[in-house]
């Protein structure tokens, strides 16, 4: 593409840069994009910036939506959805895949197609399969529309247990034990799958715990204390992906520390803790958003921890190529070694969520860190980089 069919930046046109809030989506993670959306929407500076929300509803159509975070928290245990919010049942956002328009346009059935004007930058806040792990970064690529966060390989790693698991081994990083069973083992023969789980647990001891591989923000993951409750564990993880990860439990303080990508390169958090939350079996999806358990910011850990924490976290963040931000979570074992369990390359981004939390504890409020992740997208080209 010649340089003189290259979109003009925000400034050549004379108006603010226009931030798309992309969010919902396919996955079990949809409402807590809706949440997350509703936090960082109520976070951008209207001043600095134009925005457009634009929910993707659990069936997968884009829709417009009322620019209204209010609306979008959890209320009574209750979890908001991008259909609640949307402005028409079946009116369609559409992205441009030509790279020299970003043109966002607005269809109706039976009406002319809207206009709605170029996009410069998407800050997807999708979690989870079609929106967190590389799909929807390859269609903001091929669009040609700079987005926050990590690219197409990046995210696809970050999404994966299993190969980020791998990622990190090569790397040199310690992972805990696991096993992976796929999706042709178990349909085409459940006895020898099974057999290998049992095969891990003799090997690692119960509990166990068996999670959906490309799955987020605890669901759909289940801890088994003996084999008797392998089929049900298993079939929960199936629901929400026909991969899944079997892992072994490691004694130990849950320690979680996020990366920020600023123009020098990442840095790394304070960490924060998880401690034993005394209602929950661990920390699961209602722990975290519906009662709200909370970590300790920052962890208690001697300097010589942290300095040691952060320096993993940003080798993690490095090692899957990572963009943006991170945030990386460990175990601190009894043996006193850091081992990884997995990054979050578009960690929880609500109010309570410890991503933002970790940075506002080492001096970036939420307002900041929103626009830092913005700026820092809009100076990143798309393609090879």
């Amino acid at each position: 593409m010649s340089s003189e069919n290259l979109p003009q930046t925000p400034e050549q046109q004379g108006r603010k840069p226009r931030v798309a809030v992309v969010f919902g989506g396919r996955s079990s993670e949809h409402a807590i994009s809706v949440v997350t959306a509703g936090a960082v929407l109520r976070s951008i500076d209207r001043s600095k910036y134009e925005v457009l929300p634009i929910g993707i509803t659990t069936d997968g159509r884009w829709a417009l939506t009322a620019d209204e975070p209010e609306r979008m928290a959890i209320a009574d245990r209750k979890l908001p959805s991008v259909e609640e919010l949307a402005d028409s049942e079946d009116g369609a956002v559409v992205l441009s895949v030509d790279p020299a328009s970003r043109q966002v346009v607005y269809t109706e059935p039976g009406a002319v197609p809207k206009a709605l004007g170029e996009v410069d930058v998407v800050f997807p806040v999708l979690h989870g399969p079609y929106g967190e792990d590389g799909t929807l970064q390859g269609l903001l690529e091929l669009s040609g529309i700079p987005y926050v966060g990590s690219g197409v390989l990046a995210s696809a790693v970050g999404q994966d247990k299993d190969y980020m698991k791998r990622v990190f081994t090569s790397f040199g990083l310690r992972v805990g034990p696991y096993v992976t069973i796929r999706p042709r083992e178990w349909d085409t023969d459940r006895d020898a799958a099974t057999g290998r789980i049992l095969d891990f647990a003799a090997e690692h001891g119960w509990p166990l715990f068996v999670k959906p591989a490309r799955a987020g923000s605890s669901i759909g993951i289940t801890k088994v204390d003996d084999a008797s409750g392998l089929d049900a564990a298993v079939k929960e993880a199936r629901r929400h992906d026909p991969k899944i990860i079997v892992e072994a439990l490691l004694r130990g303080r849950e320690i979680e520390c996020g990366v920020l990508e600023f123009e020098d390169g990442p840095r790394a958090s304070v960490p924060a803790e998880i401690p034993p939350v005394s209602s929950h079996d661990f920390y699961d999806f209602e722990a975290k958003y519906i009662d709200s358990a909370s970590g300790i910011v920052p962890a208690p850990l001697t300097p010589e921890q942290t300095a040691e924490v952060q320096r993993l976290a940003i080798e993690a963040f490095e090692a899957a190529s990572c963009e943006g931000l991170v945030r990386a979570d460990f175990f601190l074992t009894e043996d006193g070694e850091f081992v990884i369990n997995e990054i979050n390359t578009m960690p929880g981004f609500t109010p309570i969520s410890m991503y933002p939390l970790m940075w506002q504890k080492t001096g970036i409020e939420y307002p900041e860190l929103v626009d830092s992740l913005i700026q820092a997208a809009l100076r990143r080209s798309t393609g090879l980089r």
